[in-house]
């Protein structure tokens, strides 16, 4: 009797894990966020741990301000497009405070672009504060050829 007890327990958890399991491979083979950042920025930080609450996985590569300004500029992001981080993430840029559903509508939609940015650091933006105090925003598209584009628009709260 134990036998078949322990038989049914192991089917048991046999089939509740494969649905997991299966969805594994789906989850590890979903593009990173690579974020080059300050190491003394922590908004950037807060930033960071929104997007892997949002299931994005990350890794970070603190670097001094001029190092990051360059990288910036040769990605093709101007002054005033700019904010505090940058990301990249399957062939794009993420500038500054993006929301995370944002970056899963640029990776669904694959428009021929750098990227997307959140100038400045408005207030309530992710990482910026609660966002029952948001100010309002724009998300920009940066498009290959320098046209800028809103992608979404953010009301204030």
């Amino acid at each position: 009797m134990s036998n078949l007890t322990l038989s049914r327990r192991r089917f048991l958890i046999s089939a509740l894990a494969t649905p997991v399991l299966s969805a594994a491979p789906a989850i590890a083979s979903s593009p990173a966020l690579h974020v080059r950042k300050d190491p003394s920025c922590g908004c950037c930080g807060a930033w960071i741990k929104i997007m892997q609450a949002n299931g994005f996985s990350t890794t970070v590569e603190n670097v001094d301000y001029d190092a990051l300004y360059l990288f910036k500029q040769q990605g093709g992001i101007s002054d005033d497009l700019m904010s505090c981080h940058t990301a990249e993430i399957d062939g794009y840029l993420i500038e500054g405070h993006v929301p995370a559903a944002d970056i899963s509508r640029l990776l669904a939609q694959r428009p021929e672009a750098i990227g997307l940015t959140v100038p400045g650091m408005p207030s309530g933006s992710p990482g910026m504060g609660p966002e029952n105090q948001r100010e309002a925003y724009e998300v920009l598209l940066m498009r290959k050829d320098g046209r800028v584009e809103v992608f979404s628009s953010y009301a204030a709260a």
